[in-house]
């Protein structure tokens, strides 16, 4: 097939953890006879220098005419000045809801090879499949927001907000992805103080209920949830909730299987066309190093083929290449502990080669 995708690599690492995603993508194209274009475009901190917004109209309509988009991170302390009106993750957050990406999907798996990595025990890490699915243009973060000047000086304000549809749609998504898995769906919310999680946890179980009655389905406090996730994370399957609690959780699941290095993600809408990103940051501290983990954009990318181009066979080679380099003990800094590791470059070279 023939199919023409987005390359964002952002700020910090981006630069270098992108290219290897490309060659990932680049080898499959080679394997299974596939024709793949790509097209950088700038977005994020780099863009807001070189044309003063973080997502300039080309890269938008680039990405609006594309089958997928893969991006690597946005964002580093040059641009986070609390005074500053413009800032990188502007720009992702506009993309999102230009392209109605609403359902981020962010799944969080232990290997067995390297769960010791993790700073939990292996007994209660060892096995663990969650699948997180993250409503993504709702919320707090797409809430009216300011300040404002009061008696007790300047406060500050941000509103969350869901309508039913939001609600319906990224419940569905979970529910749906349910079905191909183990049958469980968990919605976390904070209905014992907030309006918006009644909303939230309303409308979710009357979709449950009369839409996929054959599912298991239970409803667990955030709170709760951030106490479960690192006690008892083998009982969860399929977790869905809102914009903000989706964020929080899932970089805290990044240590079950050790490190953000290896978590990917898929920003999903209605027409089929994706973004997909590692779920950490720039890295600043790092970039330029040649040492920052590739794998979270590898699989990423793998992501990618398999739900913007419906190539499956294609996404299990690639995540068959990460687990078997792994599995033969190649490791990046993040995940050595103090062993021998190796560079960015050379991990996409080892997954590269173990493809096909």
């Amino acid at each position: 097939m023939k199919a023409d995708m987005v390359l964002i690599p952002g700020d910090g690492i981006g630069a270098e953890i992108v290219p290897q995603g490309r060659r990932v993508l680049e080898r499959v194209a080679d394997v299974f006879g596939h024709e793949f274009q790509f097209r950088s475009c700038a977005m994020g901190g780099n863009a807001i220098d070189a044309h003063g917004t973080p997502l300039p109209d080309e890269t938008l309509e680039v990405c609006r005419a594309a089958d997928a988009i893969l991006l690597g991170a946005v964002g580093g302390p040059k641009w986070d000045q609390p005074e500053a009106k413009v800032r990188p993750e502007q720009g992702l957050l506009r993309l999102r809801k230009e392209l109605d990406l609403f359902a981020n999907l962010r799944p969080i798996r232990t290997h067995d090879c390297i769960v010791d990595a993790s700073p939990l025990k292996r007994e209660i890490v060892d096995g663990v499949d969650i699948l997180f699915v993250r409503e993504l243009t709702g919320g707090i973060y797409f809430g009216d927001s300011g300040r404002r000047q009061t008696p007790d000086g300047e406060e500050a304000f941000c509103e969350m907000r869901y309508n039913v549809r939001e609600i319906e749609r990224v419940v569905r998504v979970a529910a749906e992805a349910a079905k191909k898995r183990r049958g469980h769906v968990t919605s976390v919310d904070k209905a014992n103080v907030l309006e918006v999680s009644r909303l939230w946890r309303s409308t979710a179980a009357r979709v449950m209920r009369e839409e996929y009655p054959d599912l298991q389905y239970d409803v667990v406090l955030v709170d709760a949830m951030a106490m479960y996730l690192i006690s008892r994370p083998r009982d969860f399957d399929v977790v869905v909730t809102g914009n903000m609690f989706g964020d929080i959780l899932t970089d805290e699941g990044s240590m079950l299987p050790g490190s953000l290095g290896l978590l990917p993600s898929a920003s999903l809408g209605e027409t089929g066309r994706g973004l997909y990103e590692p779920v950490h940051g720039t890295a600043p501290d790092i970039a330029g190093k040649n040492i920052a983990n590739p794998l979270a954009t590898i699989l990423s990318a793998a992501m990618l083929l398999r739900h913007s181009l419906n190539l499956a066979a294609e996404a299990d080679a690639v995540e068959a290449a990460v687990n078997s380099v792994l599995q033969a003990g190649h490791r990046t800094a993040d995940l050595a502990r103090g062993k021998p590791s190796i560079g960015t470059d050379e991990m996409g070279s080892q997954v590269v080669a173990a493809i096909g």
